[in-house]
This record gives structure tokens, C-alpha cells and sequence, in this order.
């Protein structure tokens, strides 16, 4: 069965949006958007920190122990978590799945020690990814492009090109110990121009581990479409919940009228 997953991006203690990672804009309370999700029927919540507690290291952690007090829906926590110890802290507060990207870029043992931990169902990998030009890269090595497409995976908040491929970098962090991913495509985030759906089924088809559909999402086709379309076993939405375009129940039913479970 597929999933709906409710994304809060979280900063100075409130819920923001942008668009491609940039042009952030305050969306408001965030407990006040896990209330209703929860109650909507989402399957899922995400938070994703990316400067939540404005250096306070006990803001998230509240934040989720608050936010568990009131839901009853599986929580996935990511944003700055870099160690184990990181990890410990967000999964007593009441995490059920903790998400690296950044840190586990820099040291990939880090997904084993959070599998050996707490379980790979616990260890979530978050693949920022952004296309790469057919050309790019392959002509300086004197190769000829193949015509496929290729995105490379990103570090520091979508800032930083690590060069890695990012089905590559997939694959190797199943092998790890990854018991989920969760795939952000940079060049659709915010966009509500769609999901990446070849970006979905390249990883998607290369891992035995559940994919989320990340970025993009502007309409119910568009999340039907990369659930039919892809091999992704849940779609992330953040702006549509977010600014009342839609809620959880109209996309489940929009989603059951397609044949969808």
C-alpha cells in the first residue's frame, strides 16, 4: 500500500517553505500542522530541521516529545543529526526513524552504527539530488555522453555537489545498513511543478528498500502520477497541505479513484 507523508520544514521554531532550497518563508506553528495532519489520516509525519532551535540542541528534541504527546502516526526526524548520539537523543524524545544526509555523506559508517543501533528500519538515508547536464562531466573525461540522465547528491542543505552519483550512493547506503530513503529532487522542490519521475524510478529501481517521493508535488494527478509511474513506496507533500490547497483526505480519495490503495 502506498503512503502519504506530511514534510515540516522546520526553522527558528516554526514551519517554512521555499522553493528549490532557497526564498524561505514562514508557514507558522508547527505543532499546530501536526495536529491536523495527524487527525487528517496522513500515514507519516517528517520533520526536517534545518535550523529549528537557533543552536538550542534541546529544541528538537521537545519539539518531538510534544509533537508525540499528540499524534499517533509514525515520526521521521532529519536535519543536522550527525552521531549516534544525535540519533539517541531524537529517538528517547519519541522518533520512530531518524534521517541522515549530510553526515552520512562525510562518513558512511554512520548508517551502519544507526542500523546496528536501533534497528535499519530506524535508519533513514535523505538523497538531496539535483540533475546533471548529459554532457557534464563525461566530455572532460573524454567520454561520450550516454543520453542518460544522472543527478548527483548534495551535502550542506543542497549547497554543496558532492560529485557522488546519487543512485550509487543509494545502493551503497542499503548495503550500509539504510532501511529507507528518502529522495528530495533540489530542481523540483517547491517548484509544484512535479516529482522527478525518472529520478524516482532510477532509484527506486536500483534499492530493495522503500523509496519516498520528495519535491515537486503541485496537484493530485502529480502525486498519483509518480505512485503509478514509479516503484517510489510513499509521496512526501509539504506546500499543498501547507497552504490549503488540498488536505490529506481529498488526496487519499483522489488516489483511491485511481486505483491506488
Amino acid at each position: 500500500m502506498k503512503k502519504i507523508i506530511a514534510c515540516l520544514d522546520l526553522k527558528d521554531r516554526r514551519v517554512v517553505k521555499g522553493v528549490k532550497f532557497e526564498g524561505l518563508r514562514d508557514v507558522g506553528d508547527p505543532l499546530d500542522f501536526v495536529r491536523r495532519y495527524n487527525n487528517e489520516g496522513a500515514d507519516e509525519l517528517a520533520f526536517m530541521d534545518i535550523g529549528y532551535g537557533g543552536g538550542d540542541p534541546s529544541a528538537l528534541p521537545d519539539l518531538v516529545r510534544r509533537a508525540r504527546a499528540i499524534i499517533s502516526i509514525p515520526l521521521c526526524v532529519g536535519g543536522g543529526i550527525s552521531s549516534l548520539e544525535d540519533m539517541k537523543r531524537i529517538i528517547e524524545a519519541g522518533a520512530d526513524k531518524v534521517s541522515v544526509c549530510s553526515a552520512a555523506l562525510a562518513r558512511p559508517e554512520l548508517l551502519s552504527e544507526m542500523a546496528a543501533a536501533y534497528g535499519r528500519q530506524s535508519a533513514v538515508l535523505a538523497i538531496d539530488a539535483k540533475r546533471v547536464p548529459e554532457s557534464g562531466g563525461q566530455a572532460n573525461s573524454g567520454q561520450a555522453s550516454s543520453g542518460k540522465p544522472r543527478w548527483t547528491a548534495f551535502s550542506g542543505g543542497g549547497r554543496k555537489d558532492t560529485g557522488l552519483d546519487a543512485v550509487e550512493w543509494a545502493i551503497k547506503a542499503v548495503e550500509l545498513g539504510a532501511g529507507e530513503i528518502v529522495l528530495n529532487s533540489i530542481d523540483a522542490d517547491g517548484t509544484g511543478e512535479g516529482y522527478d519521475l525518472e529520478l524516482c524510478t532510477a532509484v527506486a529501481s536500483a534499492v530493495d528498500v522503500p523509496v519516498i517521493a520528495s519535491g515537486g508535488a503541485g496537484s493530485l494527478e502529480q502525486i498519483a502520477r509518480v505512485l503509478k509511474e514509479s516503484p517510489v513506496a510513499a509521496a512526501l507533500v509539504a506546500s499543498l497541505l501547507h497552504f490549503g490547497k488540498t488536505t490529506v483526505p481529498e488526496i487519499k480519495k483522489y488516489l483511491e479513484s485511481q486505483g491506488l490503495k
